[in-house]
């Protein structure tokens, strides 16, 4: 039987760390006030406002700050500061022990998906969401979902359904994060069980036919036999070529589920943009798509 993560309350204390790239301290003191005006304890890491070339540290340094994280009892939730290249580096050099026996939420998006990944892999939830890099620019929305997770509470999200919709009604666990995350670690022991899940992705700044290439990854790693459900989050600044691709992203997605009627949602509010609403990876949810709208509650 796993350890269950406890709801967050006033006086709860959630330590924001950067496991990758550097970040502004204005962004990281902004989101530590959001998160004390909810009642929060809030502490930075000793390397999060730090600078080493592209990075907030060393890996060493990267290291100690996110093992100190997950190894302190006091803290209740890790809030990553921001995606960027480097999570990767230091993902194999942690140990998880003290995190299984005291679960505690991991927050973030984009490469923070290593994170959520290796989360998957030892059977326990995380969350797909805001980081202080964002919260400035994030919809009250945003910033509330997240809260309403770490509390406890449900999240329902109605939105307008794409024309590019597979209409229907699906229940199951929520798995995914970035797309090219996801594809860099098919066939590796971090890769997700996808067995009977709801598969989740979104991604930024990719080429049209990348796309197409890691949805053809994904097809042939036998992915999309065993899902029962895509959700499309915000593919953001996706480029085009020279001469253009000819297909947009939706098609390309689409293309790979000719023969496959499972439900599929475009346009949900996940992503690189300012309504990068919360999901939990690993729990269930129910997503229903209708002609006109789309419903998701967990």
């Amino acid at each position: 039987m796993k350890n269950e993560i406890k709801n967050l309350k006033n006086g709860s204390k959630v330590r924001i760390v950067a496991p990758a790239k550097t970040i502004n301290e204005s962004a990281v003191l902004f989101a530590k006030q959001k998160l004390e005006e909810r009642g929060y304890v809030v502490e930075i890491s000793e390397h999060c406002l730090g600078k080493y070339n592209f990075f907030s540290g060393t890996v060493q340094e990267r290291l100690i700050d996110f093992r100190n994280a997950l190894d302190d009892p006091s803290v209740d939730a890790i809030l990553c500061a921001r995606g960027g290249y480097g999570c990767v580096q230091i993902l194999d050099l942690v140990q998880w022990a003290s995190f299984l026996r005291k679960p505690k939420w991991i927050i973030g998006y984009s490469d923070i998906t290593y994170m959520h990944s290796r989360v998957h892999v030892l059977n326990q939830k995380s969350i797909h969401g805001t980081v202080p890099l964002n919260f400035e620019d994030n919809t009250p929305e945003a910033i509330d979902s997240m809260f309403n997770v770490l509390e406890g509470k449900s999240n329902t999200y109605s939105f307008p359904s794409s024309p590019h919709n597979q209409l229907g009604k699906v229940n199951g666990e929520v798995v995914g994060g970035n797309l090219s995350i996801l594809y860099s670690l098919l066939g590796t022991d971090d890769n997700i069980d996808y067995t009977d899940k709801i598969l989740f992705f979104e991604d930024l700044a990719e080429p049209l036919y990348s796309v197409d290439r890691m949805m053809f990854a994904f097809k042939k790693a036998g992915v999309f036999d065993k899902i029962k459900g895509l959700i499309v989050g915000g593919m953001t600044n996706l480029k085009d070529s020279e001469p253009p691709y000819g297909s947009s992203y939706q098609e390309i997605i689409k293309s790979h589920f000719l023969y496959n009627s499972i439900p599929i949602c475009f346009d949900f509010p996940a992503g690189h943009f300012e309504d990068n609403r919360s999901i939990i990876l690993g729990e269930k949810a129910e997503i229903n798509i209708t002609k006109e709208q789309v419903t998701f509650i967990q």
